[in-house]
């Protein structure tokens, strides 16, 4: 920094540094001047900060919906320079292509670190099949194949981690096993876990961390048993807040996590610098929210010979700050080179040609009728005794309805916001469909349908409709487009959206995206849509 030195909450800036470059590495670090050696070009910034490239501890670049060179020249300008991936959406697809899927932009010359984690959820529970399959043996291989795989992606199944009687024990011990073998980490996914018992469990079974927590005594509690805390946009500024009104002082054990955002949300909201802005006006200080997004989760993820410190060694990624306190962006530095300046990516961004195995992932050698959505009464019957479900009803039970039965089918109700829901399945060319009706989602709008081919976990096409027609329409155009979003509106086909890479991405500009996306939403507004409150914080 120009200025003298500085002193904050025990956090020192150091004034007139100097940074030495060596190819992709950081060589030396020290007071301006004192460097011994020659070197071949100077870039003078003497009213800028230097920090080192954010870091993401745990997020789905699937989820983005670019591939990862795209998503790469869209978050740096943002400062995040690498990239911790949860990768159980794109194993669930093609798991024995997962690694090089991930490993792929930055052989091409992507300045993005992407440091994979296998996916635990392959497949998400033992009664469901897709793309993929990690156990035992193929965790132990993708840590040996690469140094950039860190360890296990989140571990959600928890009862089949604790119950020896599930059928996905012994898979999901398996790659535990291999993990702990490799010295990786076993992140964690402790949603709904508030009890002392099941915590102590989910901290003793080896999981090391938890992006799920909502409240400031739910993060307290699993703080006190061990969990590395990865906060979230969503319930960060209220668990900032409640923590700094306990006094906390001690933050190393805390990192801010994106987890999922489209690239609308990231064009409109910003990428991991997002998040330190939002602690920051929580009342963090800068310099502890800075160093939850680089040396917190490098040092969690074990990742500091790489990343996470302005060091020698480390890759020289740098964030050029003009404001520390409003984290104001001047530039970035990826792998000893200026890649944005002012908000704009000036890097090239690899051309990759994705393989086949990449951009042929829907899997249906059939067209898809109104009869494969059809659900048909028992016999001379007038009206049938309906199981539904809605979002986010985790009960044991079924919502139960009678609904009218027309020329033997059970028909929706729109009158009491009953539409129909399927998955289709995209993996054995069989088009297989599961249907069923649902409650307070989905189109009134005659003769409409939405599907889409991202489904977490397992990523099969899901639909909804007002007819069984139109459903059949909506898959079949996601088949066509090898997947995306397809919405028929009065029995027009009037919007889709590509991902054509592993239907759950897409390789082009983030703004070129979001064009495709403004589109369909402009036509969805043009429907009806059942809405029924549920009691989820984030039904909205």
């Amino acid at each position: 920094r120009q200025r003298g030195e500085l002193r904050r909450n025990c956090r020192t800036w150091l004034a007139d540094q100097e940074i030495v470059i060596r190819g992709r590495r950081i060589a030396w670090v020290g007071p301006a001047g004192s460097f011994p050696g020659e070197v071949a070009e100077r870039f003078h910034e003497p009213q800028l900060s230097a920090v080192p490239g954010f870091g993401e501890v745990h997020k789905h670049i699937e989820s983005s919906h670019l591939t990862p060179e795209w998503e790469a020249a869209l978050v740096i300008p943002h400062g995040c320079t690498w990239t911790c991936e949860a990768s159980h959406e794109f194993s669930n697809v093609d798991g024995p292509h997962n690694l090089e899927f991930w490993l792929t932009a930055r052989r091409a010359g992507s300045p993005a670190k992407i440091f994979p984690l296998p996916g635990s959820a392959v497949p998400p529970t033992a009664y469901e099949w897709g793309g993929g399959y990690f156990g035992y043996d193929e965790q132990k291989r993708f840590l040996a194949q690469s140094l950039q795989v860190a360890g296990l992606d989140e571990v959600m199944d928890w009862p089949a981690v604790w119950n020896p009687e599930n059928p996905s024990h012994e898979r999901l011990w398996g790659m535990i096993r291999a993990t702990f073998e490799a010295r990786g980490v076993v992140e964690g996914h402790a949603a709904g876990l508030r009890g002392l018992n099941e915590i102590n469990a989910f901290a003793a079974a080896g999981m090391a961390s938890d992006h799920e927590a909502w409240t400031p005594e739910e993060v307290r509690d699993k703080l006190r048993r061990g969990l590395f805390m990865e906060l979230r946009p969503h319930s960060l500024p209220d668990m900032v807040k409640g923590l700094l009104a306990d006094g906390l002082g001690d933050w190393s054990q805390f990192a801010l996590t994106t987890d999922d955002r489209s690239a609308t949300d990231t064009l409109k909201l910003g990428a991991t610098d997002h998040n330190v802005r939002l602690a920051i006006e929580a009342g963090l200080a800068p310099e502890i929210a800075i160093q939850m997004v680089t040396i917190n989760p490098a040092r969690h993820m074990r990742l500091t010979p790489w990343v996470g410190s302005l060091a020698p060694g480390r890759y020289a990624d740098i964030v050029l700050l003009d404001d520390v306190e409003k984290l104001g962006i001047r530039a970035v530095w990826a792998d000893g080179a200026e890649v944005s300046r002012a908000g704009v990516y000036t890097a090239p961004v690899p051309k990759i040609a994705w393989p086949v195995w990449a951009t042929h992932t829907v899997n249906i050698k059939r067209r898809l009728s109104a009869d494969d959505f059809a659900i048909a009464a028992a016999p001379g019957r007038d009206t049938m005794q309906a199981a539904l479900l809605r979002p986010f009803h985790w009960a044991d039970d079924f919502i139960e309805m009678t609904l009218p039965v027309v020329d033997g089918l059970v028909q929706r109700d729109p009158n009491r916001n009953v539409t129909k829901f399927a998955i289709v399945d995209r993996f054995s060319g069989e088009g297989k469909v599961a249907k069923m009706f649902w409650l307070g989602t989905g189109p009134r709008t005659p003769d409409t349908a939405l599907a889409a081919s991202l489904g977490h976990d397992k990523h099969n096409i899901w639909v909804t409709g007002s007819s069984d027609t139109a459903m059949a329409e909506a898959v079949n155009a996601l088949n066509d487009i090898q997947g995306g979003w397809a919405l028929v509106r009065e029995g027009k086909l009037v919007a889709t959206v590509n991902y054509e890479v592993g239907g759950l991405m897409s390789c082009r500009p983030a703004t070129e995206l979001d064009a495709q996306m403004q589109a369909l939403y402009a036509e969805g507004a043009k429907v009806d849509w059942m809405y029924e409150p549920t009691f989820s914080p984030r039904w909205w």
